[in-house]
């Protein structure tokens, strides 16, 4: 029994590692630009692809994988942002929702078209496959591995948000954007380089993620609620928030899932009500 509930807390940990990494961008940039980017889970799939590209068919290492989805994903998030989602900053929420709706769709159909409607396979490097005996508990040496990876990003998000001038200027755009502006901080490229920041990070979470989460062409829609939960949970504009809203979303989901199979998710939207009722400004203190 401890047994089983220590994997269990292990794999949620590692699930809810994986939705950090993709959902803390949105967070940022939804508190920041008050932008409602449904979009967002497309920069995830984009990653995956490149990924399974970078390393089953060009068959590139794997840590050069993980650079080239972040960054790959980082040049088309800044790309589209200045082309297509730079226009609609100012819209009603109706129609950045109803524009990014239509994003996925035609990443969808794009991804189709490219790479067929099945899902991808990758084989993983030998290091990071089998399991690990840690205090007599069998864990995944994959799932170590994200779990780190995820810790360490979070400390250099952290830092940077809180240690350098371009977070604080991404702290003073956050509170009062028109104050920002008129002390001389360049808004507009701040926006931009978060929207690249938080699109990498995406690609990043959607390269690990080819592992656990599957991945094809549904993968946007498919993930968008859970994603979206991250952030109205945890709050948007912070770090901590979306950190605690996706431990606690990734261990109840894969707890639910284990002990009541026939529940699905419900599991998670029944927490997400509970939680927000306890903690309507979310859980990092900002109202997503």
């Amino acid at each position: 029994m401890i047994t089983n509930l220590t994997g269990i807390l292990f794999d949620g940990v590692a699930y809810g590692s994986l939705l950090f990494l993709i959902g803390v961008g949105l967070s940022i940039t939804m508190g920041l630009m008050n932008f409602i980017n449904l979009a967002h889970g497309a920069f995830a799939m984009a990653g995956g692809y490149i990924a399974v590209l970078a390393l089953s068919r060009a068959g590139l290492p794997f840590a050069a994988t993980l650079a080239l989805a972040f960054f790959g994903t980082a040049l088309l998030g800044g790309v589209a942002e200045r082309l297509l989602f730079r226009r609609l900053y100012r819209a009603p929420h109706l129609d950045q929702m109803l524009f990014t709706v239509g994003f996925i769709f035609s990443s969808m159909a794009a991804a189709t078209y490219f790479f067929g409607a099945g899902q991808q396979l990758v084989t993983m490097p030998e290091a990071l496959q089998g399991q690990v005996r840690v205090f007599g508990v069998d864990l995944g040496i994959y799932r170590l591995f994200l779990i780190l990876i995820v810790a360490i990003i979070t400390i250099l998000l952290h830092l940077m948000i809180t240690k350098t001038r371009f977070g604080a200027q991404i702290r003073a755009a956050v509170d009062n954007q028109d104050a920002s502006a008129g002390l001389g901080i360049n808004v507009g490229l701040v926006f931009s380089l978060c929207f690249a920041l938080g699109s990498g990070l995406a690609g990043l979470g959607g390269a690990l993620g080819v592992e656990v989460l599957g991945l094809d062409p549904t993968f946007p829609m498919k993930y968008m609620v859970y994603f979206l939960l991250v952030v109205v949970v945890g709050g948007s504009g912070t770090i901590k928030g979306p950190l605690y809203a996706s431990i606690i979303l990734g261990i109840c989901d894969v707890a639910g899932k284990y002990y009541v199979p026939e529940a699905g998710s419900f599991i998670i939207y029944v927490l997400m009500i509970v939680l927000l009722l306890a903690f309507p400004a979310g859980l990092g203190g900002r109202r997503a």
